[in-house]
């Protein structure tokens, strides 16, 4: 069943146990961090580089969202040789996602054809409730959909199981 989309930030306080990000494009909207990035800017490096503040709005929902014990995990499936976005992405997963107490695996495209896959990127929270993005052909944002169907529920999950049992661990995986 399709419903209206809560407030991401409420969706995420609502998790108990679990709550994993399924993310399959290879770029997606322009960022500013990605902008500094490519102009050389340290930005894997807390010591010189300050994150913006909805970044650190982020890093203050992970950290609370893993210190009630929920486990974040977060898989992405990458076309190689990687894009700008996508290299970037590695860059700052370390100080961005995997310090904060979230897992990160990366899966190359490649490894990914016999896996059947949800047609959008997405958030699952307690193999409950699915909250679908949807993306333009350039990378901007274009919406998202919340579901809680058993069935879409139970195809994400052993979908995003598959990803992360071949997909490598970010401190493994180099590009």
């Amino acid at each position: 069943m399709t419903q209206s989309v809560p407030d991401f930030g409420s969706l995420l306080r609502s998790a108990e146990r679990s709550a994993v990000h399924l993310e399959m494009r290879d770029s997606y909207m322009d960022d500013p961090v990605f902008a500094d990035w490519r102009d050389g800017l340290p930005v894997d490096r807390p010591e010189a580089y300050e994150l913006p503040e909805e970044y650190q709005a982020w890093a203050s929902l992970v950290r609370e969202t893993v210190a009630r014990g929920v486990v974040m995990r977060r898989a992405r499936i990458v076309s190689e040789p990687v894009t700008d976005y996508i290299r970037w992405e590695h860059a700052i997963t370390a100080r961005h996602n995997v310090a904060l107490g979230e897992q990160v695996r990366w899966l190359p495209r490649r490894l990914a054809s016999d896996i059947a896959l949800p047609g959008n990127d997405l958030w699952l929270i307690d193999d409950r409730m699915v909250l679908f993005h949807w993306f333009t052909g350039n990378g901007d944002w274009a919406g998202h959909e919340f579901n809680e169907d058993p069935a879409t529920v139970k195809m994400v999950s052993a979908s995003f199981e598959a990803v992360w049992e071949r997909a490598i661990p970010h401190a493994q995986y180099s590009i």
